[in-house]
């Protein structure tokens, strides 16, 4: 394979029919981007070249079947099928989404084996991508059951990073889930995550409330009182800085959220709604608390202006470069944590 110093970052294509490979193709006109990574989609050379004819993109690719050729100053696209597949741009077929499942399959393989250092996830479509072989409601889940440890999403930018307490459930069963238990799990992946991927030596955490006001003293809901301020106040305990519960609107509307490293919600749109309000174009998704880096993009498939070079590659660059710093962060760490004799 003959590889450089530069970091694999292997990419999963997304959904066929979204605008997964424009926003690839784009954060890769810049030739200076194979200056900090060697890029291996997991695809089909005949897709992207549909892709690039449709959007008038000129951006060379090197088509490869074996990593073994692979080329650290070019694009290179795994070719991990041979036959050829309709591309019907804006339109969510279960075709598209079968090979946007085995793109994603054989990259995390890729990853488990130690082929690519990190992975980067074009969009998918939560519903078209469902068989037997792909039951989860989305990517944290499948790294989750695919990989060592337990995962938490973290929306990110440079300025905030926003955790998830509970992530693809229906809001119906988010107050039943939230237990103690659980509140420490994520708080501790999160402290964990601020330290060894970020190099934050004393991370501050907040934890959001679940109820409206946090829940008035019982008036709206008694979750905040009775589970998680003593969760918050026993973890504060072990010499962690978390701090909370905050009622979430103020806690944006008055950008307390600046005050702190990572914020934890309780639950999907209460961290992501913000968020995306905030950074929608320039955030990270990352999937934090396992043995592999994982990164993706803040948005979905842009099905309505798929094939119509709207797409802006912000999110997907953004994730590009978060992928890479995590790594080397994370390495670093590692390297730091060994005594002069090698051992921790």
């Amino acid at each position: 394979m003959n590889k450089s110093d530069k970091i694999i970052v292997g990419i999963s294509i997304g959904d066929l029919n979204g605008i997964g490979v424009e926003v690839i193709l784009k954060t890769f006109q810049d030739k200076r981007m194979l200056e900090f990574c060697t890029p291996v989609i997991f695809g089909s050379t005949k897709v992207v070249t549909q892709h690039k004819k449709a959007l008038n993109l000129e951006v060379p690719v090197h088509g490869i079947t074996s990593l073994q050729q692979l080329n650290h100053n070019k694009i290179n696209i795994l070719n991990i099928w041979k036959e050829d597949v309709a591309v019907e741009l804006g339109k969510a077929t279960k075709e598209s989404g079968l090979y946007a499942a085995k793109s994603l399959e054989t990259s995390l393989l890729s990853l488990k084996e130690k082929n690519v250092d990190v992975l980067l996830t074009a969009p998918i479509n939560k519903e078209t991508i469902q068989s037997e072989d792909f039951n989860f409601p989305g990517h944290t889940e499948y790294l989750n059951a695919n990989l060592e440890g337990d995962s938490l999403m973290i929306l990110m930018t440079d300025k905030l990073r926003i955790g998830l307490i509970t992530g693809h459930i229906p809001i119906a069963k988010v107050a039943e889930t939230i237990t103690p238990e659980l509140i420490k799990s994520k708080v501790a992946i999160m402290h964990t995550s601020l330290v060894e991927d970020f190099g934050i030596v004393k991370p501050k955490i907040a934890v959001l409330s679940l109820n409206p006001h946090c829940g008035d003293k019982g008036v709206i809901g008694k979750e905040d009182d009775e589970i998680i301020q003593p969760t918050v106040d026993e973890i504060q305990k072990s010499g962690k800085l978390v701090f909370g519960p905050y009622a979430a609107d103020g806690f944006f509307g008055s950008e307390t959220y600046q005050q702190f490293d990572g914020v934890l919600a309780t639950y999907h749109d209460q961290g992501l709604a913000p968020f995306k309000a905030l950074s929608f174009g320039n955030g990270v998704n990352y999937t934090a608390g396992l043995s592999e880096i994982r990164t993706s993009p803040d948005h979905g498939t842009g099905f309505d202006i798929a094939g119509k070079n709207k797409a802006n590659p912000s999110s997907f660059t953004e994730a590009l470069f978060a992928a890479i710093q995590i790594f080397k962060t994370r390495k670093e760490y590692k390297e730091l944590s060994k005594s002069p004799l090698g051992v921790k």
